[in-house]
């Protein structure tokens, strides 16, 4: 297991006691750590850290892309970093992942709970400040759709389920 040792300056934690709204604050954390994280992984992938010198290093530092990252808090906008040889990765999300899975699993929750997917859209919407369009919902919705038929149309008769009927007239 690793361990994440990073530090953050005096400028850094005023900005995140400054925060005007807790739900802003706790999104500049999130971002902070995640950057943060990201940075070291990129420093152990390259086996060096930022401008150490080795004479058997592969690759190089290469800056870094934004990247929205939807979480239940609200997006976050991440600085992911890059490598030369392209074939660094992340283990924060993974390629091409914009939502967090969580997310996403809720609304796949809310969807079997039986809730339509327009008002799956708006809740998410409520909760992260995201607009996700019904048919994103419909298409979220699809993966869960052969598991939905093959438990719909189980055979039953082979196990016995006790039961009661009770009247009540």
């Amino acid at each position: 297991m690793t361990q994440l040792h990073f530090t953050l300056n005096i400028e850094d934690i005023q900005n995140l006691i400054n925060a005007e709204v807790k739900n802003d604050m706790a999104k500049t954390i999130l971002t902070k750590l995640f950057n943060e994280l990201m940075e070291k992984e990129r420093d152990e992938y390259l086996e060096n850290e930022a401008y150490q010198r080795d004479p058997n290093r592969s690759t190089y530092r290469n800056g870094y892309y934004e990247r929205d990252y939807t979480t239940k808090i609200g997006t976050l906008t991440l600085r992911v970093p890059r490598t030369r040889d392209g074939k660094f990765s992340t283990e924060v999300f993974e390629r091409y992942q914009r939502n967090e899975k969580a997310l996403l699993a809720t609304m796949l929750e809310m969807y079997v709970q039986g809730v339509s997917t327009r008002k799956v859209s708006k809740v998410i919407e409520n909760m992260c400040g995201k607009t996700y369009s019904k048919s994103f919902v419909s298409s979220l919705t699809k993966e869960l759709d052969e598991e939905v038929k093959l438990w719909r149309n189980s055979d039953l008769s082979g196990t016995k389920y006790p039961y009661l009927i009770v009247d009540v007239v």
